[in-house]
């Protein structure tokens, strides 16, 4: 790494000012192979794949004004897993630590990252990598000569792309439909008990899921966000059917800018609707369309990147002394986060070199949550949805799953168990 030390990026100050002991800001990416995860294997692959991606390498340190990140030679290890998915990598009680772990079960090697080290783009560089290193090792004969996708340098990855790219354009925080400016119907209902949440894989066909789309003329998102939205709406109280159920849209800002960061760049846009009653998933999932793709427009996206990023740049905020700038971030977030009843991140298909594709069964993703947040992910024909609720009633998830099984799909539904007590 060229630098022996840099500043946390834009977005990871909003997730360090609002860490908590249900949602770490922790999450999830794994890899199922065809094959039981040989432990002493899988170590020698941890060390190949820290040493061809120093960036990942660091601990998290509180300066006076703010966080920042510095090269670490700590040694990372792999280890069973024995603790709930996405439980906190960085804290009061945990520093001076990696800002990864990667633990195995059974055919399954996981890759859990505190997120203001990186997003899932750069969280899945680093999982396909360990795989590739992996595989090679423990098949030599018919992989070890298999070339790794090409890489970033160091630096390209180690780049604060929020910072190279800021260009003070406009601001467009408000939303283009009138719908996602109303008040938000906010998720009701109990909490799990002891910080806990619960854990929800779905697995069906992607192609079968896309022939729904695409008749609709919509994109996988579209048809997804529309399905959740209208189990949610099942479930809102009478004195919420007023308001807009909105969802959040995590968008890889690497698909509008020239940028190989390995570190968190991206953004999140709000579609939303009020509701009436008489409303299917044929008639909503287009309008949901519509302002996506309006949402979506590279103009707004910079816009809102930049509005973001203008906060930073304010007179005055520099010489804030961190305490005052994590409490009011932190604000900042608590009302951000209630203007979105629930968020779904699209990270797309996931593709292997051919060689490997033998050898590897599927992924999944997850990310640790206040509310409810389903990460969907791909490969080949198997469309994984990895759910985290922190709600004792999976009513709305129920509702999801069997709307599309209403609609034809077939859907296979995996669950964690909760302590109810």
């Amino acid at each position: 790494m060229a630098d022996t030390w840099y500043q946390v990026d834009n977005v990871a100050k909003l997730f360090l000012a609002s860490i908590g002991r249900r949602d770490p800001r922790v999450f999830r990416i794994s890899c199922t192979l065809t094959e039981t995860v040989d432990p002493d294997v899988l170590a020698a692959a941890l060390q190949r794949t820290a040493g061809d991606l120093p960036n990942f390498q660091v601990t998290l340190h509180r300066g006076l004004f703010w966080h920042y990140l510095e090269a670490s030679d700590k040694c990372p290890r792999p280890e069973p897993e024995n603790r709930r998915p996405c439980a906190a990598i960085y804290g009061r009680d945990i520093k001076n630590e990696l800002l990864y772990r990667v633990s195995y079960y059974r055919e399954r090697i996981n890759v859990e990252m505190f997120h203001a080290l990186s997003d899932g783009n750069g969280g899945l560089l680093f999982l396909k990598a360990l795989v590739h290193n992996y595989l090679a090792l423990r098949h030599p004969q018919e992989l070890a000569a298999v070339p790794r996708a090409e890489g970033a340098s160091a630096a390209d990855m180690a780049e604060d792309s929020y910072q190279q790219f800021y260009a003070r354009r406009k601001a467009a925080f408000a939303p283009a439909d009138p719908a996602a400016r109303r008040p938000v119907s906010r998720l009701h209902g109990r909490r799990l008990p002891l910080d806990q949440t619960q854990f929800f894989e779905g697995h069906l066909s992607a192609k079968a899921v896309l022939a729904k789309a695409r008749a609709l003329g919509v994109t996988l998102t579209s048809y997804l966000a529309a399905a959740q939205m209208l189990a949610a709406w099942q479930e809102a109280p009478a004195l919420d059917r007023g308001r807009a159920v909105a969802v959040g849209l995590p968008v890889n800002l690497r698909n509008y800018f020239p940028s190989d960061t390995a570190r968190n760049f991206f953004n999140t846009i709000r579609i939303a609707h009020v509701f009436t009653g008489g409303e299917t998933l044929d008639t909503l999932a287009p309008e949901l369309d519509a302002q996506l793709k309006a949402e979506l427009s590279p103009e707004r996206i910079m816009a809102r990147m930049d509005g973001f990023q203008r906060f930073e740049r304010l007179p005055g905020v520099r010489p804030v002394p961190l305490p005052v700038k994590n409490t009011v971030v932190g604000l900042c977030n608590w009302f951000e986060a209630r203007k979105v009843t629930l968020t779904l991140s699209n990270m797309g298909r996931i593709t292997v070199p051919p060689a490997l594709a033998p050898y590897i069964r599927g992924f999944a993703a997850y990310c640790s949550s206040n509310g409810l947040f389903t990460t969907v992910c791909s490969y080949g024909d198997d469309l994984v949805l990895g759910s985290v609720s922190a709600l004792r009633s999976p009513n709305i998830l129920r509702n999801f799953y069997r709307s599309l099984a209403d609609s034809g799909l077939e859907v296979t539904l995996y669950a964690s168990e909760v302590d109810s007590e």
